[in-house]
Parts: C-alpha cells; structure tokens; sequence
C-alpha cells in the first residue's frame, strides 16, 4: 500500500479528501493519509474529523497530523497541496485594498490574486522542491490557488511532477448534463483555457452536437450558475459558455458595486463561517463529541456552498436563505475532494479517464508556448497525462487568454526576482488592472513583496 502527504492539511477540505482516499483506498493503494500544517491547532482538529469519517465510514486509512514537512513527504505515493500563505486574513486584506483602490476584490483574480500569488510562490517552489527530493517518484497536486500559475512555476522552476486542479470545470459539466436531463457519461463538451480563465465551446449529447440548442433556451442557460452571472445575449454573441469566474472580467464593475454595497467580500465572509466553525469544533473536540463535530463540519459546508458567488454577482441580501438545498458534501458529484480522487484514480489505472486539468500545453492549444500551462482535457492513465489537441483559441477570448499568460510570466519573474518593477508590469499587464500609474500606490498597500 502507500501514502498520500497534504500540504495545509489543517484546511477545511482536508475531511473531504480523507473521505474520499478512505472509499477508494483499494483503487489508488493508499493506506495512510499525514496532514501537515503550520497551525497545529487546526491539523489535529482536522486529523479529529478524519478518524470519526473513517470509523463511521469503515475502513482502514490510518489518518495522522505531523509537525514535520520531511516526516510527511518522505515516500509518499502522491502530495497534496493546498496552503493559503497568511491565512483568511490576508486574502481579507488583500480584497479590502482592491476594493479600495477601485477593483473587485477577489483572491484569485485582479489585484488581490497577484498579492496571494507573489505571496505563495516561494513557499509553493520550496516545498515542490523538498518534494522531489524526498518522494522524486511521487505526483504532486497543486490545489493552492491560483493554481494554474502556482502549477507553472512549480513546472518552471523544480522538478517535481505536477499538475493543477481545479473543480470549477467539472462543476460547469455537471451543470450543464443536469441542465440537459442526462448524464455525465452521455455528455461530452469541448473545454479550453486557463485556470479560471476557460470556456465550453461545444457540447455534444448522444454523440450529436447540441451547442445551439444550449446557447438558444433560456433555461438551460439559467441552470448552468449558482445565481444569475452571465447575460445571455453576451453568452450568444461569444458562442461560448463561460466559467464562473470569468464574472471579474466581463462585468468588474457589477462586481464591485455588488461588493460595495455589501460593505464586505468573500474572504470576509468565509472568515465568519470558519470562526464559527472552529469555536464549535474546539468545544466538541475537547469534549469527545466526535459525531457533534462532524455534524458541525457538513452545516458549515453547506452554508459555505451555499453563499459561493451570491456576493458578486447579485447585490441580494448575503446572509438571506440558500437557494441550495442541503445534502451530503462526501457524497457530492463535485468539489476538490472528487477531481483530487479521481486524478489519482486515474492515474493509478489502466484505462484512459479524460478529466480537465492544469497541464503543460504541449501544442495542446494552438499559437500558445509548449511549456506554458494551460487548463484543456487530459487522457489520463499509467502515470501519464496526454493534453488533447483542442486547436487555436477562438476569436473572442484570444487576445484576453494571451494577455493573462503574459501576466502569469510575469508575476512569476516578480516573486523569484523581488523586483516591484517586474510587479508593477504584471499590474499592467493583467487585463482586470491594466494601468501604469495606479500600480505603484496599489502594490504598496499590498505589500505583496
């Protein structure tokens, strides 16, 4: 059997994710999950969870917390990595300042996601490293936000084997095979791009094209969102189905009077929930009430899913009820935990699985560099990945893909080099900023290096 490492396994989908190696330990030939985790605090309440999932559940995954980066990636099969370098409170901060300075505040794109990833990229580079020195043989994957570029510069500058995932893809699909009253085996889409940066340009039912008929019907299109995101008629005119988070672009200023409005952001929000979450854990933990506790966990979930993209995209009451019923977020057909699961399923098995995931380009999308990383379907299988071949960018969202990659470079050359010149560049380059002058003053705030 083997072993799995996460890297910020005090995060709050670390019970996810043990859930799942547990239901498939067989499958991936893991016996042993170790958290690893600055907070030691949050790694054992985490380690809790696990042990009461595994006994209600059955099974045999050995479960621990460690203290000890080495003593966790030595000899594991596979590594998770999912850190937030400064906590819910910087990504707090970082979004007030972009809200601030006149930009929607959001930890992955804009302002606030170049301050997170000038902030993760030395921690992210260092820790691939030690990877590859203690476990050269294992899969690492990258779930750190923002993960497509965290995964090029770990594919850039070490030598671990990586790759990035990311469950707003798979969420989109889902959607859109409910939408259409089939399921996931029956629908086929055709996807490319970035990490939150990408698109469905065809979608075939039974093996026939059924594109026009999503972009014509009004309902399908408005079941394919948590809440209203995206005017139709601007989905027609791209004829491409955008991802969630293509919000902070096409309508940054909607965003940011949503924001405004609210007088708070989404890191804040979430910051409520886990302050919630760990004063009850805390309590139950120390009292014994393991069961207590995990029951506590799936309410947070639930209320945490529940409110995903209501702040930005609608200036509805935040904390007004859930259109999303509750249900059982192990058992849930998609979140981090299943692309996680089934990317080491796959590639512990003989039969090619397609999945989408963050990979090094390799001609996979035409007019882009071989070894920039983009987000495209995979054929997964063996210990390999193999990009499809999705040919050129369509003309509507080309100019904006290549402008984000060329931020990516850049924001990757700023953390390594320290230069706030080279910062100051990306700022200018990144199509949600795009202006010199304001760069200075806003990276100053940021103190992002």
């Amino acid at each position: 059997m083997g072993k799995v490492a996460f890297i910020g396994g005090g995060g709050v989908r670390t019970p996810l994710v043990i859930f799942g190696i547990n239901e498939s330990f067989r499958q991936i030939g893991i016996d042993e999950i170790v958290l690893y985790d600055l907070d030691p605090q949050r790694v054992r309440w985490m380690a809790e969870l696990g042990h009461a999932i595994v006994q209600r559940e059955g099974g045999n995954l050995v479960v621990r917390a460690t203290a000890s980066l080495e003593d966790a990636v030595e000899g594991a099969d596979f590594v998770l990595s999912s850190i937030r370098v400064g906590g819910i409170e910087a990504r707090t901060k970082d979004e007030q300042i972009a809200i601030r300075h006149g930009y929607p505040g959001q930890e992955t794109t804009g302002p606030a996601g170049m301050a997170m990833a000038l902030r993760t990229l030395p921690i992210a580079l260092e820790q691939a490293r030690l990877v590859h020195k203690l476990a050269p043989e294992a899969w690492l994957i990258n779930f750190t936000n923002p993960a497509g570029l965290i995964t090029q510069a770990i594919m850039q500058h070490t030598e671990a084997r990586v790759v990035g995932i990311c469950d707003t893809p798979s969420e989109l699909l889902h959607r859109i095979a409910s939408a259409l009253g089939a399921s996931q085996h029956e629908v086929r889409c055709e996807y490319l791009g970035l990490n939150h940066l990408g698109w469905v340009r065809r979608i075939e039912l039974h093996g026939r094209d059924v594109t026009d008929r999503v972009l014509a019907d009004d309902q399908i299109l408005n079941q394919l969102y948590s809440f209203p995101m995206f005017d139709h008629e601007l989905i027609r005119s791209l004829r491409l189905i955008p991802t969630e988070y293509l919000l902070f672009y096409y309508s940054r200023g909607r965003v940011l009077k949503n924001q405004l409005a609210q007088n708070t952001t989404r890191g804040e929000e979430i910051g409520r929930l886990n302050h919630e979450l760990f004063g009850q854990l805390g309590a139950l933990l120390t009292s014994g009430n393991r069961n207590g506790a995990l029951a506590a966990y799936i309410q947070y979930l639930n209320e945490r899913s529940g409110s995903y993209m209501k702040l930005e995209s609608s200036r509805e009451i935040l904390h007004s009820p859930s259109t999303v019923p509750e249900e059982d977020p192990f058992r849930a057909a998609t979140g981090y935990h299943r692309v996680a699961l089934d990317v080491m399923k796959a590639l512990r098995g003989n039969e090619s699985k397609r999945m989408i995931v963050n990979v090094r380009n390799q001609g996979a999308i035409e007019g882009m560099g071989a070894d920039d990383v983009v987000e495209v379907p995979c054929g997964i299988a063996n210990n390999s990945m193999t990009p499809e071949q999705c040919g050129p960018l369509p003309a509507p969202v080309r100019g904006l893909v290549l402008a984000v990659k060329e931020y990516e470079r850049a924001t990757i050359e700023a953390a390594i080099s320290k230069s706030t010149t080279t910062a100051r560049k990306a700022m200018l380059l990144h199509p949600a900023i795009g202006e010199w002058e304001p760069s200075e003053s806003l990276l100053c705030d940021l103190c992002a290096i």
